[in-house]
């Protein structure tokens, strides 16, 4: 069994914060740039940085290169959309709303992997899903029931809740992805 170390947790912990950092920077810039150039910049500087590392790959005779069409599939699934539609999720929905509905991956990932990919979940993994899917309503209606009738649906919650279905269906064409290259 897998112990948890300094490091794992660290890294873990880095994570986390910085998703909810991008959640907050993503609030604090909406209406002064569009969520669309946001995204655009924010990679294409991370485009610039990472290319000096990464330049092999789109040469032809990389072996990434046979494999362009599946990386810009998960791309657009992936980073891609999830990002565009948290920036525009932040406008008309608060941060904590984007950092809570984005917390439901674990339900996400579970009913994806079940329906699309006839993965059967664990009692264990089901088990963590549901505690997770409390601990957001419990956040969200702040411990009163009676905000759970009075909570309205804004477009932004429905955008990050696209993005996180989007983003399970990434993680698993990343998983099945892996396994059909490694075969070969």
């Amino acid at each position: 069994m897998y112990q948890l170390n300094f490091a794992t947790i660290a890294y873990l912990l880095t994570a986390t914060a910085l998703w909810a950092g991008d959640a907050i920077a993503g609030c604090l810039l909406v209406g002064g740039i569009s969520p669309i150039t946001l995204s655009a910049v924010r990679w294409g500087l991370a485009a610039v940085l990472l290319f000096p590392l990464g330049w092999r790959i789109f040469i032809p005779k990389s072996p990434l290169w046979k494999t362009k069409k599946c990386l810009l599939i998960l791309g657009l699934f992936g980073v891609g959309s999830y990002n565009v539609l948290l920036c525009l999720a932040l406008q008309t929905s608060t941060a904590i709303n984007v950092t809570l509905i984005g917390a439901t991956m674990p339900i996400w990932m579970l009913l994806i992997g079940a329906l699309f990919y006839q993965v059967k979940p664990s009692m264990l993994q089901l088990i963590g899903a549901v505690v997770s899917l409390l601990g957001v309503g419990i956040v969200l209606i702040c411990g009163d029931l009676a905000a759970l009738l009075s909570m309205e649906m804004v477009i932004g919650d429905l955008l990050i809740m696209l993005a996180t279905i989007l983003w399970a269906f990434y993680s698993w064409m990343l998983t099945r992805t892996g396994s059909s290259t490694e075969r070969k």
